[in-house]
């Protein structure tokens, strides 16, 4: 049935008139609306809203109490952790939390790509499975399982933290994300589509020229937008145009900007809250539901301990810090349980409270996804091209490299069912996001070179750096 939507959404919503695009964006707002804000996640925004202010003891009893469950549930329903010691039986929580997940072995990603049905719980119902997958960043796109329980909890830790910022469920927003909703060949405004069901301006990350943006900041003057929420990279660019057309929005306008899906850089937040006349809120989470961390006025990330716990493989400290690879577990994911997953991100945790008076654990930053734009003939700096990696399950690892903005060269390491049909599908994915002007190269390779963190960044780009 996604296949058959996806067929269609790429065929056929090109095709509709603008209004019935707006339409079938409408659609698509009722039916995620219903996905996300079901009674439990009213239930558990309540509570986890009027414990905001619970003592670290309190916070560490729900962490263990929760992670006794899971692990027990793993232990009986998951093939990958059949084996699992019984949670730890100390008294103190803070303490059975570490012995527990001291008996538990680091989890890699190859670990779980290689055989991810083993980390299906045989205790939920097939039918009541919701499948997806990550974002496909490096070209390795993993198959994941959640429930909607599991999709409300998440999104419960966002509302906690939007509603302390000021703002409604019902508020009208802006966004500015990765969807395709205005055909890449269109060439006259609107370059956005309107959700009437969720009151939201879905604006076009793909049709970002120096010319059309002008046309943006007028459509961002007459919104009757709350709030904003997006990439930090596209919003950075709407941002520019309002500051280099002398036309930032008036102070009160706006209740807060949220951004996510990729590293919030000190520049970045600088000239979207000079645009904006509103403080940015960072959130780093992960497409398996393994953690959610949310910011707070003084720029730290909180875990939302209820929702998931961090920790850090330590490779350096000092006296106010930590750092080192992430490790993460997720505390609502029954329905593929993630203990101890090495997400690939790198965290800096704080050994201090933080100034807001927020308990538990919290970090300065996250080290993850820092990528250039890809600029194409035309002048348009194109952000987040992961999504044309989501559906190629055939690619193991892939990265985008740019010297001149007539063309791109695409590194592929190639999975075992890699072929011709592989390719056309790339190549259908890029022109739909990056036009017909520009020449675009696949190129097959047996590895992609790693930056000095061990990581390597999925867009490199001369003419379209991130700076």
């Amino acid at each position: 049935m996604s296949r058959l939507k996806s067929a269609l959404n790429k065929s056929l919503y090109p095709l509709l008139p603008v209004p019935l695009q707006n339409a079938a964006c409408s659609f698509s707002g009722f039916l995620r609306y219903r996905a996300r804000f079901t009674p439990h996640f009213h239930q558990v925004l309540q509570e986890w809203s009027s414990a905001e202010g619970a003592s670290l003891e309190s916070l560490h009893e729900v962490q263990r109490t929760r992670l006794d469950v899971l692990v027990g549930m793993a232990r009986e329903h998951v093939p990958h952790y059949c084996d699992l010691p019984p949670p730890s039986d100390k008294a103190d929580a803070l303490e059975a939390i570490r012995e527990t997940l001291a008996s538990v072995p680091v989890l890699s990603k190859t670990e779980y790509r290689d055989r991810p049905e083993a980390f299906l719980s045989r205790a939920i119902p097939r039918n009541r499975l919701l499948r997806s997958q990550t974002s496909g960043t490096t070209g390795t796109a993993l198959p994941l399982w959640h429930t909607s329980e599991t999709l409300a909890e998440e999104y419960a830790t966002v509302w906690r933290m939007r509603g302390k910022a000021g703002v409604e469920l019902d508020d009208p927003c802006m966004t500015f994300a990765g969807q395709m909703i205005v055909p890449i060949g269109q060439e006259k405004p609107p370059y956005w589509r309107h959700n009437a069901y969720g009151r939201q301006t879905l604006f076009s990350i793909y049709h970002m020229t120096p010319s059309n943006l002008h046309d943006y900041v007028d459509a961002i003057h007459a919104s009757p937008a709350r709030y904003v929420q997006g990439y930090p990279s596209s919003i950075h660019l709407v941002a520019r145009a309002l500051l280099d057309e002398g036309r930032p929005l008036p102070p009160g306008r706006l209740a807060a900007v949220f951004t996510s899906s990729e590293s919030l850089l000190a520049f970045q937040r600088e000239n979207i809250e000079r645009a904006f006349a509103a403080p940015v809120f960072d959130r780093y989470g992960v497409s398996e539901f393994a953690v959610s961390m949310t910011e707070c006025p003084e720029q730290r990330l909180h875990v939302d301990m209820e929702f998931g716990i961090a920790e850090i493989d330590v490779t350096e400290q000092d006296e106010d810090s930590e750092s080192g690879p992430l490790l993460v577990t997720g505390l609502a994911q029954n329905a593929a349980p993630l203990l101890r997953y090495q997400v690939g991100d790198v965290g800096r945790r704080a050994r201090r409270p933080c100034p807001c008076g927020r308990r538990g654990d919290s970090f300065y930053e996250i080290d993850g996804r820092v990528e250039d734009y890809v600029l194409t003939p035309d002048g348009r700096l194109v952000g987040r091209m992961d999504h044309v990696f989501k559906e190629q399950r055939d690619v193991e690892e892939a990265q985008i490299l740019q010297e001149s903005a007539s063309e791109i060269e695409v590194l592929i390491v190639p999975g075992e069912s890699y072929d011709d049909r592989s390719e056309r599908n790339l190549m259908s994915e890029f022109r739909s996001r990056l036009g017909t002007e520009i020449a675009i190269r696949l190129r097959r390779v047996e590895a992609i070179p790693r930056e000095p963190n061990g990581k390597f960044r999925a867009v490199k780009s001369v003419v379209g750096k991130i700076v």
